[in-house]
This record gives C-alpha cells, sequence and structure tokens, in this order.
C-alpha cells in the first residue's frame, strides 16, 4: 500500500490538498465555547414573592410544587430552600434525560398550579442549568449623575441591552441594578386627621380619577370610534390636583392632605461598580458561536455607547474568553515549541535538514486534518477538545519521528530511496498502530464515567483519537512520499549517523553491559522508584484543580442582622472605603439581584462582593484586613471568601456539602430555634455546621386583639389593610402611557413602628376612628431563617468537614444513626463524600478495563501471552516517576497532573511497546537461541531503537519545557501536567532502555522460551 501511495504523488498531494481545504471549511464553521456543550440534567425553579415570609413561600408555593414534580420520570433528587420574599427549587435528573422534555413538562406543571398561587405573585421562572451559561463578560454602566438611574435603567433596557442582544452569536443580555419609576403618595397623618379623613380616601379618589372605559364603541354613520376617557392622569402633578371630598360642600386637592412626587420604586437589591451605583449586563452567548470572534464585537459596540451616551461611564469586566484564549494560546505554544525542538533534536541526531522541514510540514498539517473529524463527530472547539488536541500533539510528534528515523535507517542499510520508504514503514506499521489502540484503551473508557466527568472525557477522548488516526494516516502515506520527494535528488546519501549521537551510542553500549552483568543491582535501583514514588504521592496535597495565582475574589458577607437592603449596601460600602489602593476594581451585588438565571438563593441582609486586585500578595493582606474589619465592626456578621469562579470550577466543583445528616422529626409542630435546639445537644460530633435551615434571624410576631375587634365592631380585614397602607408599599393604581406603566404607591413616612401605630387610624362600622395599635400587639423573637425541604417534607441538617469525616467515616455514621434512633429522628445522610466514593470505585473499574483491554492488543500485536505483561509492568514505573517529579516541582495530585500521566502512559507504552517488537523481530532472525545470540538480539534492538526512543523523549521533554519557565493562567494550568508528563517519560525512557530488555531477558530464559 505505501508503495502504491508513493509511486503516484501527484494523486497523493491532490487528495491532501483537497483534505486541507474540506478542513479549513470545517474549522471555520466549527462553534468555539468555552466549554463543551453539556446537556447537564438540572433545573432551577425561582420564586419571587414581595413581603413573604419563609413558611409562606414554603407552604403556599414550594409544597405544591413538590408534591406535583416529585411523580416526574426520570428525577433523581429534588431540594428546596424558602428565604424572606424569594424561594429556589433544584431537580436532578439522571443523566441521559431529555432535559429538553423534561423542561417542557416542568412548565406545564407549573401552569396548572397558577391557580393555587397568590395572585400578587409572579410566575416562578423554570431555569435550565447549562455549564454553557457562565457569561462571558460584564458590561458596566454607571450613570455620571446618580440622580439619572431611571433615566439610565430604561437607556439600559430598552437600546443597550436589544443592541448587544443583536450581535450575532448573542443569546440573552441579563440585567441587575436596574430600577423603574413610581408616584410615592406619602400622607400627611395630621392633615388628614385635621380634615377628619382616612387613608382610603386618598385611594378611592386616585382610582376613580382614573378610570377607563373597556370596549366601549361608538357609531357614526359608516365610521365606527373606539372611546377613551379623556382628562386621564399622566404625571404627579395630575395626581397632586385630584380633589378629596371632605364633605358635601367642600373639597381639598391631594397636595394638601400629602406629598406626591416622582421616585425610584422600591428595590431589593442594588449593583456597585468601584462603590458607585449602576447597572451590570452579564453577556451570555450561543451554543454554536464562536467566542474569541464575539469579544471583539462587543468591544466595538461599547466603544460606540460610549460615543453615543456621555451620561454614561461604560466598562467591561470578567472576560471569561481568557480562558479559551490560553487554551488556544497553550496548543500554539506546543505546535511551535514542538515544531522547533523537533527540527533541532532531528538535525543533532539525523545530521540533515531535510528531516525537520519533513516535520514541519506534516505537524500543522496533521492538526488542519484534525478538524474535518470535529466536523464530522460534532466537537465544538472548546478547553477541553483542545487539551486533547495538545495531548496528541506530542504522541503524533513521536509517530513522525519512529517512521522517519526507520526509513533513514533503512537507507543507511543500503536500500534504494522506494524500497527504504516502503521497507521502513511496513516495520514499524504494526506497532505504532498497537501503540495507537492502546493510548485510545486508557482514554476511550474514561467517557463511561457517570456524570460530567465522563461528557468532558468524551470530548478529549475524541479529539484525542482523532489526532492520533490522522498522524497515523499521516505518517504512513504522507511522509514516505513527502521523503521520495526531499531526498529524491540526493545522490550522496550519508550512511552513518552523526557525530553526536555516536558519542551516545558509545555510552548507551557501556551501560547496556553493564546493567546486563549486574542484574540484581541494576533491578533494585530501578526498583527503588515504587517507593519512592508512594512516598511523594502520601506527601502531596490532593485537590480538584492546581493552585493558581488569582488575583481576584469573591466575598459574601451576611449580616445576620434585620437590615433593608439600603443599609446592606451603605455597610459594603463603608468597607471598601477602607480598602486601599492596591484595589483595581471592585463589583457589589447587595441584596437580591435581579438576574434572571441567578440561581442563588439571595437575601436582603446579604452582599456578594468581587475584587479585582493589583497582585497576589495584595490579595491576601486586603482579604485579610477586610475580615478583621468585618469581625471587628459587626460581630454577628458571617463571612466567606473565595476565588471568583471560572469555568474549571463550574466544572469541577460542587455546591453539595462534603457530609451532610439531615433529619426530620415527627413530633414538631413549630419551627423555631427552641424546639430544634434538643436534638443537637446529644449530635455524637461536635464540629459541626448548621446548615440553612438552621440559621437563626429577628422577626416580629403580630397579634390581632380579637375581642377588641369585636367589641368596637372592626373586621380583622379592615386591620390587616391598614398595616399594608401604613407600613409597605401599598398600590392605589397605575398610570399607562403607551409601553410604560408607572405604579402609583401609598407609602407613609418612616416612622418608629410605635408611633405609626398610635397615629394610624381605623374606622368601625357606625364611622368612629380609633388607633390601630388598639387592636394590635408586638414582640421580638427568633425564628428559623431558612426552610429547606425534598421529596419527604421539610428537614434540618447539619454539615461536616472533611477532616471530620475522614478519621473514622464507618464509626461516626453507625452513632449518627444511633442518635437518630434515639431522638426518634427520621435521617438520611449525603455529601461529596459518598458521591466521591462511589466515583473512586467506578475509576477503578474503569482503569481495569483499561489495562485488560492494553493487554489484548499487546497480546494481538506480539501473538503472546505473556509478552504485553513486560510493557504493563513498566506502567507503575511511569506513575511514580511523575509522582516524584510532582513532589519536586512542589505541586499537588489534582485534575490536570491525571491528565499528564494518562499522557504520559500513552507515550511511555509507544517506547516499550517498539522495543519488544524489535527484539522479537531479532530473535525471529535467530538460527539458534543460546544465551549469547539472545543476548546480542537484545542488544542490538536496543542500538536500533536508541535512536527514535531518545528523540522522541527529548523531543517531548523540551517542548514541554517552556511552560515551567512562563508565568499567566495558562502555565500554572498546564504546569501539573508538564511535571507529571516529564517525570513519568524520564523514568519511561530508562524502563525502556533497560528495564525491558533486562526482563525480557530474564522471563525468556524462566519459560526456557
Amino acid at each position: 500500500m505505501t508503495r502504491y501511495f508513493i509511486q503516484r504523488p501527484i494523486a497523493v498531494i491532490m487528495f491532501f490538498i483537497a483534505l486541507i481545504g474540506l478542513s479549513v471549511l470545517a474549522w471555520l464553521n466549527r462553534p468555539v465555547s468555552l466549554l463543551p456543550d453539556i446537556d447537564v440534567p438540572e433545573m432551577a425553579i425561582r420564586v419571587d414573592y414581595a413581603n413573604a415570609s419563609p413558611e409562606a413561600i414554603e407552604n403556599n408555593i414550594l409544597k405544591p410544587m413538590r408534591e406535583s414534580l416529585a411523580t416526574m420520570q426520570g428525577l433523581s433528587d429534588l431540594q428546596s430552600t424558602a428565604s424572606n420574599e424569594n424561594g429556589l427549587l433544584r431537580l436532578r435528573f439522571n443523566y441521559g434525560q431529555r432535559m429538553d422534555l423534561a423542561f417542557v413538562e416542568v412548565n406545564e406543571k407549573i401552569d396548572r398550579l397558577t391557580d393555587q398561587f397568590p395572585a400578587d405573585m409572579s410566575r416562578p421562572r423554570v431555569i435550565r442549568v447549562n455549564y454553557t451559561d457562565i457569561p462571558i463578560a460584564k458590561v458596566q454602566l454607571i450613570p455620571t449623575d446618580a440622580a439619572n438611574m431611571i433615566e439610565s435603567s430604561r437607556l439600559a433596557e430598552n437600546v443597550i441591552k436589544k443592541r448587544i442582544e443583536q450581535i450575532e452569536g448573542i443569546s440573552l443580555v441579563d440585567l441587575n441594578g436596574t430600577v423603574d419609576e413610581q408616584i410615592k403618595i406619602i400622607p400627611d397623618l395630621k392633615a388628614l386627621q385635621r380634615t377628619g379623613l382616612e387613608l382610603e380616601a386618598i385611594s378611592q379618589a386616585i382610582q376613580s380619577a382614573n378610570q377607563e372605559l373597556g370596549g366601549v364603541e361608538v357609531k357614526d354613520g359608516q365610521y365606527q370610534y373606539y372611546m377613551r376617557m379623556a382628562g386621564r392622569l399622566n404625571n404627579a402633578e395630575d395626581i397632586a390636583s385630584i380633589p378629596v371630598r371632605i364633605n358635601e360642600d367642600k373639597y381639598i386637592p391631594i397636595r394638601q392632605l400629602a406629598e406626591v412626587k416622582t421616585a425610584e420604586e422600591k428595590v431589593s437589591g442594588f449593583h456597585f461598580f468601584n462603590q458607585n451605583r449602576g447597572i451590570v449586563m452579564n453577556i451570555h452567548k450561543q451554543p454554536q458561536a464562536v467566542m474569541t470572534d464575539l469579544m471583539p464585537e462587543i468591544e466595538k459596540s461599547i466603544k460606540q455607547f460610549k460615543k453615543d451616551y456621555p451620561t454614561l461611564d461604560i466598562a467591561i469586566t470578567q472576560d471569561q474568553s481568557i480562558f479559551l484564549k490560553a487554551g488556544i494560546n497553550n496548543l500554539q505554544g506546543s505546535l511551535l515549541f514542538g515544531g522547533l525542538f523537533a527540527f533541532g533534536v532531528l538535525f543533532l541526531f539525523m545530521g540533515s535538514f531535510r528531516l525537520p522541514v519533513i516535520m514541519g510540514i506534516s505537524l500543522p498539517l496533521s492538526l488542519i486534518l484534525s478538524f474535518l473529524f470535529f466536523e464530522i463527530f460534532g466537537l465544538s472547539i472548546n478547553i477541553i477538545s483542545l487539551s486533547g488536541l495538545a495531548l496528541g500533539l506530542g504522541m503524533l510528534i513521536d509517530n513522525a519521528i519512529i517512521v522517519l528515523e526507520n526509513i533513514s535507517r533503512k537507507r543507511m542499510e543500503g536500500l534504494n530511496l522506494i524500497d527504504s520508504c516502503v521497507a521502513g514503514v511496513a516495520e514499524v506499521q504494526g506497532a505504532l498502530i498497537s501503540s495507537v489502540l492502546t493510548t485510545l484503551a486508557v482514554f476511550v473508557p474514561l467517557i463511561f464515567l457517570s456524570g460530567v466527568s465522563g461528557v468532558l472525557f468524551f470530548d478529549q477522548a475524541v479529539s484525542v483519537g482523532i489526532i492520533l488516526t490522522v498522524s497515523l494516516g499521516v505518517s504512513f502515506v504522507l511522509l514516505p512520499l513527502l521523503y521520495r520527494l526531499f531526498f529524491k535528488n540526493k545522490k550522496d546519501f550519508k550512511k552513518e549517523d552523526s557525530r553526536f549521537f555516536k558519542s551516545i551510542i558509545q555510552g548507551f553500549e557501556k551501560s547496556h553491559h553493564w546493567s546486563f552483568r549486574n542484574k540484581r543491582l541494576s533491578f533494585f535501583m530501578i526498583l527503588l522508584i515504587l517507593p519512592m514514588g508512594i512516598w511523594s504521592f502520601w506527601n502531596m496535597e490532593q485537590k480538584g484543580l492546581p493552585k493558581i495565582t488569582r488575583t481576584d475574589a469573591v466575598v459574601k458577607i451576611n449580616w445576620n442582622e434585620p437590615i433593608d437592603v439600603i443599609e446592606n449596601a451603605n455597610r459594603s460600602q463603608e468597607l471598601l472605603d477602607n480598602l486601599n489602593k492596591q484595589l483595581e476594581f471592585s463589583e457589589t451585588d447587595a441584596g437580591i439581584p435581579q438576574y434572571l438565571l441567578s440561581l442563588e438563593n439571595a437575601e436582603l441582609q446579604e452582599s456578594l462582593i468581587y475584587l479585582q486586585f493589583q497582585s497576589d500578595n495584595a490579595k491576601a493582606e486586603q482579604l485579610t484586613f477586610l475580615q478583621n474589619q468585618v469581625k471587628k465592626s459587626y460581630q454577628k456578621a458571617s463571612f466567606e471568601m473565595e476565588n471568583a469562579k471560572n469555568a474549571f470550577d463550574m466544572l469541577f466543583a460542587s455546591e453539595e456539602p462534603y457530609f451532610r445528616v439531615q433529619w426530620q422529626d415527627p413530633n414538631l409542630k413549630n419551627a423555631n430555634p427552641e424546639s430544634v435546639k434538643p436534638a443537637l445537644e446529644n449530635f455524637p460530633c461536635d464540629n459541626f455546621q448548621a446548615g440553612p435551615s438552621l440559621e437563626e434571624e429577628s422577626s416580629m410576631i403580630l397579634t390581632i386583639k380579637q375581642k377588641e375587634l369585636l367589641h368596637y365592631g372592626i373586621s380583622p380585614e379592615q386591620i390587616i389593610n391598614q398595616l399594608e397602607r401604613v407600613l409597605g408599599n401599598y398600590k392605589i393604581s397605575e398610570l399607562k402611557q403607551f409601553a410604560i406603566i408607572t405604579p402609583v404607591v401609598l407609602e407613609t413616612d418612616e416612622k418608629a413602628f410605635a408611633d405609626l401605630l398610635k397615629t394610624a387610624k381605623v374606622k368601625n362600622n357606625e364611622g368612629k376612628s380609633y388607633a390601630l395599635g388598639n387592636f394590635v400587639d408586638y414582640d421580638w423573637g427568633n425564628r428559623l431563617k431558612k426552610i429547606t425541604a425534598d421529596v419527604s417534607g421539610t428537614y434540618f441538617s447539619v454539615n461536616l468537614e472533611q477532616e471530620t469525616v475522614q478519621k473514622n467515616p464507618e464509626k461516626l455514621t453507625e452513632e449518627i444513626n444511633q442518635w437518630a434512633s434515639d431522638n426518634s429522628l427520621i435521617q438520611k445522610i449525603s455529601g461529596r463524600y459518598f458521591t466521591e466514593q462511589e466515583n473512586l470505585k467506578e475509576l477503578a473499574f474503569i482503569l481495569l478495563i483499561s489495562v485488560v483491554l492494553l493487554y489484548f492488543i499487546l497480546s494481538a500485536q506480539f501473538e503472546s501471552f505473556w509478552q504485553p505483561l513486560i510493557v504493563i509492568f513498566t506502567l507503575p514505573f511511569g506513575i511514580m516517576g511523575a509522582m516524584i517529579v510532582l513532589w519536586l516541582g512542589g505541586s499537588s495530585i489534582n485534575i490536570m497532573s491525571a491528565i499528564g500521566m494518562v499522557v504520559m502512559l500513552g507515550i511511555m507504552v509507544n517506547d516499550a511497546i517498539l522495543k519488544v517488537d524489535t527484539m522479537n523481530r531479532n530473535l525471529k532472525a535467530l538460527e539458534k537461541r543460546d544465551k549469547e545470540s539472545v543476548y546480542e538480539a537484545i542488544f542490538s534492538a536496543g542500538k536500533i531503537r536508541l535512536k527514535p526512543i531518545l528523540m522522541t523523549s527529548i523531543t517531548s521533554l523540551l517542548a514541554l519545557s517552556p511552560v515551567l519557565l512562563s508565568g499567566g493562567l495558562g502555565a500554572e494550568l498546564q504546569k501539573p501536567l508538564v511535571l507529571a508528563v516529564m517525570g513519568g517519560l524520564t523514568i519511561g525512557t530508562f524502563t525502556a532502555l533497560y528495564f525491558v530488555p533486562l526482563v525480557y531477558f530474564q522471563v525468556r530464559r524462566f519459560l526456557g522460551v
């Protein structure tokens, strides 16, 4: 087959040109995303109900929804949390569930429950959880005049938002911090008292003046008209002029009874940028959009907005495309340095400029051809698939080096050009195919991992498989053809090795003879790697992601006091005032945000602050200072800080506690702190954190005096209505002008609660007025801040940290079960601990399958049952070598280092397979197989494969080394991977050169073959 392609160069070249054209089209068509488009089997339902308590939201809204949704097919878990003014219900389904159909079903069930929900509550929002919903950037809009928030909000919602959404590839612009206009009626209670009027008089006057005819038609001959009321209310001045009747002959305008003004509506949250109140836009992209193309378009639009709207200061923050750019830069760096070092190594070992040029053509060509298969398999260009390509590049270089070196060796043996190309490919063809299959045998089973890990490994495994398969095609078809074309006019082919390699082979010959003369010492030196690697493993930290130098952080402060959102914002800004100039900028969301896609169960007393510092040292110093300030000034406040979440955190971090104990008390009627505490007094572990269902807050308990109501002839509804008018924003009516609706609300001035009860009046059936305070008692007390529930109903919970659980998890579980039994509780234990245990068992089983597949493939290649074991036994040495270098490099066991080990094992296997294959070929050529002849065959194989093994190893090591010397996000993410590959590859090279021949020789002697 190789001879056929070599003898038809024009046809092959045209074929590859056609493939390149198709690949370029596929590359231009492929979506570029931060992450793969993962159909995450999760959904959330947000409930927003102003002025509602957790009990009201739980009983009236969340409980009916849970009962209705619990019967859904494929539902694996259902959790809800009710807090002040909002609630959140999260649904988790089994992987493989059709989430588009589940989304429709959830909405249908909510629509059926609409009649049971409170009439003044907006419809619950159903949100599909998707990791691609991470905003690609945030746009900050800060009015230059703080008084222009209403106009700025309208501009943001009606103009800027729509113009950004018109950019091709943008799916949604999610806003927070906007505010609407409303007309406030602030009654003068003393003026009302002097005129003998009640609050209802103002409300009734406005409602009467704002009447509207509904659907009245008037015919005038052949014409038909729709009638509308003249003199509709249009603004605050119109309302202030409305007359209120005092008696039969006297009227007084509302302006004499109340202050009427246009103002901002009452909000439940604020957004600040650099301590200036403003609006933030979260920009979300469509799954098929190219992120790297979107950001320049967004920046271009922002530049135009700055010119068009000088009343706004506009800035872009938290640009997530930097992670994708880091992945692309890493791939480009791997390709560039891999090519340069491959060029240098080939020249040193082969002494020719032509071979490095062939390599320089084949590498980018293989990469371009890979994108054609991306199109076929429907893969997007994202961080995961790019990492697969980057991992495959090292193996691609190895295949090319092995083929080129073997062709050159055949020419040195005296074959003509075409026969050298054919024989050189044929000799290593089986070994290279086996090495690719063994690499895939390690990667492909990982896609069967459950959860998001399996979905992510699919992209990586397929991309590795693609580039390795393409590299085989290029190595077997294009490389020999290029070799013939480059060397066909070269008559004086150099038939000896370069001086550099001659010096290396002399050292190898001496060391190889020494290792066979001192077999026991050689085995001891190699086996010493195993305990050193195990020791390194136990002395390294284990974490999900490598340590990354981050100059940003997120601080979450809950004041744990019944303050309003204005006080919350003031406290947050005062804290930021104390930070020094090392803070580049800050973003603050105080209270409950307006984001449509928000999955946070936020509170009015909570602030989320994003901080960007100038350096990592400044970050550590300022966060410590900020935490001390909070502890000093606000003893009740809770303070949490963490790195700002990026794409990797969203993928691998989990909000689920490490170990959660939840229980239900069948005898518990009143969910208050005092009724829950007795069960916790004898909890078997002291080091626990109270779950959200055990958090307390101060509250006012209001009691209506029923006897007084009966005595004075006043109904409870009158008391409740009057309390709503006096204490809250009571909506009277609304003004409509085209698409703008302005609510008219009644708002009392901010007095102490006791004074309001004395001042406000309520009338009985006879028209007599009495102070509202005569019919109401109030007291202060604590109540539970949140109500958590699952399918079985409401529950309480505590969380345990990893250090507490890992001491003796089995004993702790038994003690918790006994505690629940002693207190007559229904308990359930869950958390990441159990998930991780299941994942480890699953991973161990899948790796076992990988080793079995590896053995089957090698058995078929070598036609032997014992030779594959030699290759497999080299793998632990590579892993231990990776552990040692990771420990020496100050790294940890994490996702990236684990991926590096998988890559390293693929490269190690290649070297060992080539060595065993060559030893087998040499032994087949022997007429007699005595001890000396077998040794000579093994030694000859070592010399034959020394050059490709060293070239592939040195090229890979040199190509990876720049990552260790560079900085930045991309380098820090790749450093553990690089250390793992370099450590394993270094040990793997020595095992291929010395351990494999020793074991091969000894096993043959033991088996007598």
